[in-house]
């Protein structure tokens, strides 16, 4: 499968160092460094280094940016109609007290209405980028599970491949109006692991 990953910081690395490395055919793009950009991509299997324009005409695209950079990255990706995106943000508030949207709506819906005809999935977003850069998702014998959500039946078919690829077991959490739960138990993650000082 090719991939196309529009923000290649730590979330976006992980994962697509994981696809690579599972055969897929992995575009980083959306960097502050192209330098960087550029290393990590020659140090993989099957990846290189591109714009997200580029990176908008994979099979799947993966959005691992920052809430505030959203409006940005879609714009430098261009039309994204009738493409699968994987959705992995989380609308922060800047000080990570809390969530920018919440119940009424989601980042994922929003991510809809401002890319028009995109298949978007919600996923990846409850775990720390911390969890990609270990060797395994297991932990003792047991398998650690990834929550995802969507309206379109063929890219949540793509998503839970991926997922699996990653190493969780994929749990199907209905429509993308489940987002709006899913987000709250990323900040109920990030609360606990930051605040509360329990490990990421």
């Amino acid at each position: 499968m090719k991939i196309g990953i529009i923000g290649s910081g730590n979330m976006g690395r992980g994962l697509g160092r994981i696809w690579a490395a599972k055969g897929h055919e992995v575009v980083f793009s959306y960097s502050r460094s192209t330098e960087k950009l550029a290393g990590l991509a020659a140090s993989l299997p099957n990846a290189k280094a591109g714009t997200p324009a580029e990176a908008a005409q994979a099979e799947v695209v993966l959005l691992s940016v920052r809430w505030p950079d959203v409006p940005d990255a879609l714009k430098q990706a261009g039309p994204l109609n009738n493409r699968i995106v994987i959705d992995c943000t989380n609308p922060l508030k800047p000080d990570l007290s809390g969530l920018e949207l919440g119940f009424t709506s989601s980042a994922a819906e929003e991510i809809v209405r401002m890319a028009p005809g995109a298949k978007v999935v919600k996923a990846f977003n409850t775990a720390f980028a911390q969890v990609y850069e270990e060797k395994s998702r297991l932990f003792g014998s047991r398998r650690a599970s990834m929550l995802y959500c969507g309206d379109d039946a063929e890219a949540k078919s793509a998503a839970a491949k991926l997922i699996t690829d990653v190493g969780f077991d994929p749990v199907d959490c209905g429509p993308l109006t489940s987002a709006r739960l899913l987000e709250p138990v990323a900040m109920l993650v990030i609360t606990l692991g930051y605040g509360m000082k329990m490990g990421t």
